[in-house]
């Protein structure tokens, strides 16, 4: 059973997750070009200083990549962007603010998901 839930930020704009992959990649984009609000989980800061990855570089696969599904877990909808080598999963906290919850270098290029 999937879940779904609604939520409006202060400005009235809402949307329900789960988003599809082409909403979230359009949500995603959307905060980071119009200068909504991303903050960066304790758990990315360590997991993108074990495999040498800047801020700059997270950026950059949620400007770029692809969105490779979303999962319930830990009590919100996440979102999976990767580019060839880079994985980031995001968060959405409102309609204009996202959280990198974990990011890592994909040494391997399996592409399988690691929470």
């Amino acid at each position: 059973m999937t879940e779904s839930h609604a939520r409006a930020d202060e400005a009235g704009e809402d949307f329900r997750e789960p988003l599809s992959n082409a909403d979230a990649r359009v949500r995603i984009r959307k905060i980071l070009r119009e200068g909504g609000a991303y903050a960066f989980s304790p758990h990315a800061e360590e997991e993108m200083a074990k495999d040498g990855l800047e801020r700059t570089d997270v950026l950059s696969v949620l400007r770029a990549g692809t969105v490779d599904g979303g999962e319930f877990r830990m009590g919100s909808w996440r979102y999976r962007v990767r580019t060839n080598t880079i994985w980031v999963v995001v968060a959405f906290r409102s309609p204009r603010e996202l959280r990198v919850v974990t990011a890592w270098r994909d040494r391997k290029r399996r592409g399988d998901w690691r929470p």
